[in-house]
């Protein structure tokens, strides 16, 4: 399921839910990303997507990880709007038979997450206001992949 939305993730019951629907996995791997205070610049930020184009996009890399390992169930649930430090920005989850594919799966989707997905990302702080891109270092790690 992928799920893009305005409103605080409540990442407890996300799991819960995902936890007793995925009962022939035997290992589930999940991802939290916050949003992170970077030595006090940073006041929010502001994720702007494209509705439709968003999903869609994302939904490719869940069938993209599908084909490439065993997975019994996947779970991307993705903020936008404004947030807050320590808030909780994306969740993924992956269920599968064995570790090793829940865990390279939901590395894989949180590459593409941060270097393809369709996001705009906003940071304000005590400097004011600048546009987000991904860091050479994320697409590094999102070749791993091709």
């Amino acid at each position: 399921m992928i799920r893009v939305t305005d409103q605080r993730l409540n990442i407890e019951k996300a799991l819960s839910d995902f936890t007793a629907g995925s009962t022939e996995a035997g290992a589930i791997t999940t991802f939290l990303g916050l949003v992170r205070g970077e030595k006090g610049s940073v006041d929010s930020l502001c994720l702007e997507d494209y509705p439709g184009v968003t999903e869609a996009g994302i939904a490719e890399a869940e069938n993209k990880a599908r084909t490439k390992w065993p997975l019994q169930d996947v779970l991307i649930l993705h903020r936008i709007g404004e947030m807050h430090i320590g808030e909780p920005i994306v969740f993924v989850a992956v269920a599968s038979k064995h570790r090793r594919a829940a865990f390279e799966a939901c590395d894989f989707l949180m590459d593409y997450l941060k270097t393809e997905a369709v996001f705009w990302k906003k940071q304000t702080g005590h400097a004011g206001t600048q546009w987000i891109e991904p860091q050479a270092r994320d697409y590094k790690d999102a070749q791993r992949w091709s």
